[in-house]
């Protein structure tokens, strides 16, 4: 199928669901998604955004200024994954113990509105990597319009951008909990630290980051061809000197570069 026979088949699935709650972040995927749902749908759309310290607060902001400025109907739920039991310990299934209650939360919010079905916004690309937040998709019976109509991540941006969309070239953001290798306790000052240190690159310009934190070590990825200038005065030292003020003891960058679910190489490392 081209994009266009993608969208149109997104499009027919989604009008089909008569109506939906969308798990929205304010990412690419998700954005794209609610706007897609609101156009066929209108106003038997509503949109949920979970609020926690692994969401930092511009992608709340973000959402919140979308959905009021498209007309949707925008709902704000705690989901604090911290107080998941066994969640803080970042065991390999954290991701699934984190989607499974917000799901649950999602569904919470569409019976009382009246939302028959619920949708999360994975894509075609996120079958290739360990995702375990899938098994909790699947389980309580979500819907994966993007992944249903075969959309990948570039399809997305260049369909995001046909809509006006300022999201198509956003950078693709996980939750703050991924920038932690399995094992290692999450905790509300080391999400704090993540989300500053990373607030910081995009700050200076750097378009697609990701702060992976080691105990006090913090790995920095960026784009290949933007490694020039992290390293490069006088970003090198505003970084260095940031990140030590921040709370982390050394500053490291991965030479590979940003790439999604670097953490993921350590699963088969045992």
């Amino acid at each position: 199928m081209n994009i266009q026979e993608k969208d149109q088949k997104l499009r027919t699935y989604i009008s089909e669901l008569e109506s939906l709650a969308v798990a929205f972040s304010s990412g690419v995927d998700s954005t794209f998604l609610l706007k897609t749902a609101h156009e066929v749908l209108g106003d038997r759309v509503i949109a949920v955004t979970a609020k926690s310290c692994s969401f930092p607060e511009r992608e709340l902001n973000e959402a919140v200024q979308f959905c009021e400025r498209e007309g949707i109907q925008h709902f704000i739920v705690d989901s604090e994954e911290l107080d998941i039991e066994g969640f803080s310990s970042n065991p390999k299934n954290r991701c699934y113990l984190c989607k499974h209650e917000l799901f649950e939360k999602v569904a919470e919010v569409a019976a009382e509105h009246g939302i028959k079905q619920i949708a999360e916004g994975s894509n075609l690309d996120d079958n290739g990597d360990y995702r375990p937040g899938l098994i909790a998709v699947a389980e309580l019976g979500v819907h994966s319009p993007l992944r249903y109509a075969e959309l990948n991540k570039e399809e997305i941006r260049e369909l995001s951008r046909g809509l006006g969309l300022n999201t198509w070239n956003k950078q693709s953001f996980a939750c703050l909990s991924s920038r932690f290798v399995y094992g290692e306790t999450i905790s509300k000052e080391k999400l704090s630290m993540v989300d500053k240190a990373e607030q910081l690159l995009l700050d200076l310009g750097f378009s697609q980051v990701r702060v992976r934190i080691h105990g006090t070590i913090a790995r920095i990825e960026v784009l290949p061809d933007q490694i020039a200038q992290l390293i490069t005065e006088p970003k090198k030292s505003v970084i260095t000197a940031e990140f030590h003020r921040i709370g982390f003891s050394y500053v490291t960058l991965d030479l590979d570069g940003y790439r999604m679910g670097s953490m993921n190489l350590t699963l088969n490392q045992e």
